[in-house]
């Protein structure tokens, strides 16, 4: 039997989910928690073999966040990502923090089903319409503090606000800003904000 951890906000998903992969005779949802910020703390208590973690979460950490966790503090705990936007920023974030799989939510529970197999197996899984996506997508041009910087804004933060929150100078975000606007040939730092987040750089 395969023990499950599963984490989706969503709750009709979730719920969904949890009854799917209940029908399958090797499969058992052991747990299913709708941030990640419950993730470590609920695979610490209850051990799965697999911890299918969506992606886009609310909380302190999303799903790829969580994930990284888990490698550390349960390192026998295997991940797989599901996506509904399957961004290639964020498929290399998943590359990067070593997970197991990475799947998206338009696969059938057949595919779903047999990639969380695989994945126990000591398998990789990747959906083969990201691979390609990634593999033609240019790096992200952002610093981490341009990323920080973006971020702030994206959840409505003004300059002044920015520089408190980051222990900067207001002009030291205004030149942030231009050279983010510069880097990703935005119009604005709003279309800024469409750029780096349609790429899952923020």
């Amino acid at each position: 039997m395969i023990r499950l951890l599963l984490a989706e906000d969503q709750h009709v998903i979730r719920e969904a989910l949890v009854t799917l992969l209940g029908l399958e005779p090797d499969l058992e949802v052991v747990e299913a928690v709708d941030s990640g910020d419950k993730v470590v703390a609920a695979a610490l208590v209850h051990r799965p073999d697999v911890a299918v973690l969506d992606v886009d979460m609310p909380g302190t950490i999303d799903g790829l966040d969580a994930a990284g966790e888990l490698r550390v503090k349960l390192p026998d705990c295997r991940t797989l990502m599901l996506t509904g936007h399957g961004r290639p920023g964020h498929l290399r974030r998943a590359l990067a923090s070593q997970v197991d799989g990475f799947m998206l939510k338009t696969a059938s529970p057949e595919e779903l089903s047999a990639a969380i197999r695989k994945v126990a197996r000591g398998e990789r899984v990747l959906d083969p319409s990201l691979a390609a996506t990634a593999w033609n997508l240019a790096d992200n041009p952002l610093t981490p503090r341009e990323a920080d910087v973006l971020r702030l804004v994206a959840g409505g933060a003004e300059a002044s606000e920015i520089a408190g929150e980051l222990f900067l100078s207001a002009g030291t975000v205004r030149n942030y800003l231009t050279a983010i606007v510069a880097k990703l040939n935005a119009r604005n730092r709003t279309d800024a904000v469409r750029i780096a987040a349609e790429a899952g750089w923020i």
